[in-house]
Formats: structure tokens, sequence, C-alpha cells
């Protein structure tokens, strides 16, 4: 039983990262060819760093996800924290389903819908670009904010409201107990918060196919316009980049998580 699990396992860690792997390879391929191997060089990523286009994309999905992201994991903080402090059993989970449903809803219903919305919000206002940045930005942070409470929800649950409580009988105010004493507790949900609305807004497409106005282009709506032509492998080196960083962010957070709770247990354990 154990032997078949483990090559299931195998089996689907392969799927899953065989893919990568071959793009990854393939980034330091001296030629353009995808099935055969004719040297390794650093030829792609100078390509990469020479196309001005390449790189003015890049630097639009960059600031649009930390923009977006950062928004996100604002307003799901202040959202998770009212609705930890809903009394009502019934109304929250009334808004716990309502912030369910964007997760659920196909990425093309909402592109289409959030579309409509600021194309009619933009007539009503007589603009000539009724979609711009501002829209795409307004789109990312809309999908993020559900995957934003969601990770700190659980945080703040696992709190003790009490420490709250006496930080303000010595003299807090409500708002500084609640960086002094809540903040560090949730830091980590905040964290993963953050770091889960960066990745989503970093790939998204069809969404941002929708949202975005002609003058900002993002990564991937610029690999797919490349699609229609042919995608040069300087694309492949972007892309384990992108991939390379982002895995060395989640090590990072899982390092972290793993020592704060190692902390807490120690902190249990001396009390």
């Amino acid at each position: 039983m154990k032997a078949t699990e483990r090559i299931l396992n195998i089996l689907i860690f392969t799927f899953l990262y065989a893919p990568l792997l071959v793009m990854v390879v393939f980034s330091f391929n001296a030629s353009k060819s995808t099935a055969v191997l004719s040297g390794f060089s650093f030829y792609w990523y100078k390509e990469l760093f020479a196309s001005s286009d390449t790189i003015t994309a890049l630097q639009n999905t960059l600031i649009l996800a930390v923009a977006s992201a950062t928004i996100a994991t604002v307003l799901g903080l202040i959202a998770a924290v009212g609705i930890f402090r809903m009394r009502s059993k019934p109304l929250r989970n009334t808004v716990m389903t309502i912030t369910d449903i964007p997760m659920m809803n196909p990425d093309i219903v909402t592109g289409v819908s959030l579309m409509l919305l600021f194309v009619f919000i933009g007539r009503l206002l007589g603009l000539a670009n009724s979609l711009s940045f501002i829209t795409l930005l307004i789109a990312h942070i809309t999908f993020n904010l559900p995957y934003a409470i969601l990770n700190i929800l659980p945080k703040l649950r696992q709190t003790d409201r009490n420490l709250s409580y006496a930080a303000m009988d010595l003299g807090c105010t409500p708002v500084k107990a609640f960086f002094k004493v809540t903040m560090p507790a949730i830091r980590p949900g905040v964290l993963a918060a953050w770091l889960m609305g960066f990745t989503l807004s970093l790939d998204d497409f069809v969404i941002s196919y929708y949202t975005n106005g002609a003058s900002f282009q993002t990564l991937p709506l610029k690999i797919f316009a490349m699609t229609k032509k042919t995608v040069k492998p300087d694309m492949y080196a972007l892309s384990s980049l992108i991939f390379i960083t982002i895995l060395v962010l989640l090590i990072l957070v899982n390092i972290l998580q793993s020592k704060s709770q190692k902390d807490n247990n120690r902190t249990l354990k001396k009390e």
C-alpha cells in the first residue's frame, strides 16, 4: 500500500513539475529548438533584458501585482476583523457566503461583468476611454480580496481576545492594542494573503484581458499576443525567473510560519 502511494505521489509531482523543469532547462538552450538541446547558454536571458517591450510589460505586471496585493490585503484585514467581531451568526454566515462567490465564479464571468460595469460607469461620466490602469487595478483587487479575507480570518480565530482586553486595561487604545497584540499574532496570515494576491495578480490573463486599457500591457497579455505568431525562448527565461522567485518566496513564508509556530509553542510551554 505504501509503495503504491509513493508511486502515485511521484507520478502526481512529475505531472505537476515536469513542464516547469522542461521550461527552465530550455531557457538555457543555445538555439530556438524546443526538442533538441544545442548547448548551455545565457543567450535568451541576455535577449530578455535587451527587449524594452518585455521589460516594460514586466514592470507593469509587477506594479499591478504589488499595488493590488497590498490594497487587497489592507481591505481584507479590515473586512476580516469586521467579520470576526460580528455577533450575529446568521449575518456572519451570509457575509462569508457572499465572500465566497467571487472565488467560485469562472474568471470569464468576472471579467465580462466587470468590463460591462466599467464601460457603463465610463459612459455615465462621459469618459473617452472607460478602461484603463485604474479599472484593471480595481478588477485585480476584486478577485484578490476574498483570498485575503480567508487567509487572515483563521488567524484571527486562533488569537485570544482576552489579550486585547488586557492591553486596553493597561492603557492601550483599541487601535494601539490591535497593532501591539493582535497584529503580531496574525502576521503570518497577512503575509500569506499578500503573497497569494501577488501571485494571483502576476499570472492573471482572463480578467485582465477584459478590463485592461490599450495603453497598459501586462506580461500575460504580451505573451498571449505573441502566441499569434511565435513565442521566443526569452519568454522561457522570463517565466523561469518568475517561477524561481515565487518558489523562493513560498519557501521563505513557510520558514517564517514554522518559526512563528515554534516560538508560540515555546511560549506556551514556559507558561
